[in-house]
């Protein structure tokens, strides 16, 4: 944890009550303007206190059910031209320059698209909370940018930890996505166990592989970096039978392969299950899965590991029954 961490704001804390509300004229949207200029500032004004030019993303997410910004949704979740090889480049692990690293909070200030941390380790984070509220950490004090800050008319506040500080509270063993798993995968497709692949590549944001023999290691090397992954049975072919498996209400995602053999999916509530049938009525197989912690269960899971064959990324998956079991086998040499 770095020793030194701020809270920076437009909020005056002498507007607020005893409690620690907020009770002043301050709106909690950006303004798009002057405001929103003083907090890139003030980001630029402690990396450059901490002698840093270029950040890490980390945990990059974007909106997927619904929308819970203040502000309007924005169109490509405001990642549209900001990586030189398109939004692909918003990945876990990825290097931006302090420059793009500031697009990143212009648009998390924003709220109406994509979210992540930027870190350097062991140095330096920022990330955007609700309500404008910016987090700053560092290995050294920053004095300089803290006097900039409240030059800028913004308010630092020392604090002991961001709340949004990244925390991994999951136990066990996270399975890695090596040749050992991807052998796994090999046996349960020649098998008829597996069929088709998700691929976790932001939070939130998913897309759907089929497998076969000669397909696995295509879509292997097509993978986001760091990407989750849950393999899963293979489509069924009895689209009556799919449909038939419809609740009645609630929520449940549809996965489906069209004619072309494209697998698409969506997640549906019950005013959105005729649409939902319809489509997968038309497709060449498909399966419904819930959506539903304890209930969506895959035949296993993995994370991608780095190119250097290390596992960096720090969100984990869901362990299944064959995760557990790769887990103990492990344990025990």
């Amino acid at each position: 944890m770095l020793t030194y961490v701020y809270c920076v704001t437009k909020y005056d804390p002498a507007d607020r009550d005893e409690h620690g509300n907020y009770t002043g004229p301050e709106d909690t949207v950006s303004d798009h303007g002057e405001v929103e200029a003083a907090y890139l500032r003030a980001v630029a004004a402690f990396a450059e206190d901490t002698a840093i030019d270029h950040l890490v993303v980390r945990e990059p997410g974007v909106p997927s059910l619904a929308h819970f910004g203040v502000e309007p949704a924005m169109d490509g979740f405001g990642l549209d031209g900001l990586f030189p090889f398109g939004p692909a480049g918003f990945h876990d692990g990825a290097e931006v320059s302090l420059d793009l690293a500031l697009e990143l909070v212009r648009i998390m200030l924003r709220d109406g698209g994509a979210w992540c941390r930027l870190e350097v380790a062991d140095t330096f984070a920022v990330h955007v909370g609700w309500d404008q509220y910016l987090y700053l950490s560092s290995s050294r004090p920053c004095e300089k940018a803290l006097a900039r800050t409240r030059g800028l008319g913004l308010f630092p506040e020392r604090m002991a930890a961001s709340p949004y500080a990244f925390e991994d509270e999951e136990e066990g063993v996270q399975r890695p996505g090596d040749d050992e798993f991807w052998s796994d995968v090999h046996r349960a497709v020649a098998t008829g166990r597996a069929g088709i692949l998700e691929e976790t590549y932001l939070e939130g944001a998913s897309r759907w592989h089929h497998l076969t023999r000669d397909t696995i290691e295509t879509a292997r090397a097509g993978l986001a970096p760091r990407a989750r992954l849950a393999v899963w049975p293979p489509l069924s072919s009895d689209i009556d039978a799919v449909l038939g498996t419809l609740p009645e209400d609630g929520l449940v995602e549809g996965v489906w392969q069209d004619k072309d053999g494209h697998i698409h999916s969506a997640i549906a509530d019950e005013d959105e299950f005729p649409e939902l049938s319809a489509r997968i009525s038309s497709a060449s197989a498909a399966a419904l899965l819930s959506v539903y912690e304890g209930e969506r269960v895959p035949l296993c899971t993995a994370v991608m590991l780095d190119n250097d064959g290390v596992l960096r990324a720090r969100w984990r998956t869901e362990p299944t029954p064959s995760d557990q079991d790769w887990a103990l086998r492990r344990s025990l040499g």
